[in-house]
């Protein structure tokens, strides 16, 4: 459970969180609008709580993603589930690799679950003999989409860090992480390039691709229904990112949105879901040389 911790927020900050209350109706994410409680997530990591979503999860993959899609159909709206299911095998990612952690720490489970065996739980949730086959390809496909949706997003956060709304060091750190010649890869431009042909070759999209920002609206409100606190705010800020990556890969025709309209918060959870990505990218090819 989340303990508020009184944080040295600078008031400018504030500031902008009060002017910021804009939400575009019938944009591709939602976020709780500004409040007193400011959370640093290096404080609360995310990582094994104990917590079973399994239903929250349940309800995404059956009501939110779009049934009669399978992961490899070449439609926009298989892709869509596509990237929901990458989004949870991240999430496996970060527990499991959190259970490695205290396991190699020696630390204690307080909690009567059964997960203790981080092995058996990679297994499970993560490689392509556990519950889901084409978990760890699914992975992939939306690092990549994050991936290139920050290549794409990456003028608009360096004029934020010279203009002053982000600060230097903070400045410093994007600056390094744009500097990676991985978000210029080719390689890492097929998925998108994939999601956009098909959205663009549904002659349909232009009117239907409101059910994927509905749908990704859904998925960042889903969260609510999580009753860990700790999972829930890593929730909102994971599904917020994807939803940030889809609205500037896709926007409202498939060509791409207006990176420029984007608000800061969906910018600030788009890199931070890079990292989580990344983290779980690299716990996941640690465990498969093993």
């Amino acid at each position: 459970m989340l303990i508020h911790l009184p944080l040295q927020v600078p008031d400018k900050i504030k500031v902008v969180d009060e002017k910021e209350a804009d939400i575009e109706l019938d944009g591709w994410s939602r976020w709780d609008m500004p409040s007193e409680d400011y959370y640093d997530t290096a404080v609360f990591p995310e990582g094994y709580t104990g917590y079973d979503g399994r239903e929250v999860w349940h309800y995404i993959h059956s009501k939110i993603c779009f049934e009669g899609y399978g992961y490899d159909d070449d439609h926009w709206k298989a892709d869509f589930n596509k990237a929901v299911s990458g989004l949870h095998t991240m999430i496996s990612a970060q527990v499991t690799r959190s259970i490695q952690e205290r396991v190699d720490s020696g630390e204690s489970f307080s909690d009567e679950k059964k997960w203790r065996d981080p092995s058996a739980e990679f297994q499970r949730r993560i490689s392509p003999q556990g519950e889901n086959p084409k978990a760890m390809e699914n992975l992939y496909f939306s690092y990549m989409l994050v991936l290139q949706a920050a290549n794409k997003a990456k003028d608009a956060l360096m004029k934020d860090v010279q203009s002053g709304k982000i600060e230097s060091d903070a400045g410093n750190e994007l600056q390094a992480i744009f500097a990676d010649p991985l978000l210029n890869d080719a390689a890492v431009a097929v998925a998108s390039s994939k999601l956009s042909a098909h959205a663009q070759a549904d002659h349909a999209a232009t009117a239907t691709l409101w059910q994927a920002r509905m749908r990704s609206r859904d998925l960042v409100r889903i969260m609510n229904c999580v009753q860990c606190n700790k999972c829930r705010l890593h929730g909102k800020i994971s599904t917020m990112g994807l939803a940030t990556a889809l609205s500037i890969l896709v926007g409202e025709s498939g060509q791409g949105g207006d990176v420029s309209k984007l608000d800061r918060v969906e910018l600030a959870t788009l890199v931070a879901t890079l990292h989580k990505f990344a983290t779980a990218i690299d716990f996941c090819h640690q465990n498969q040389q093993q």
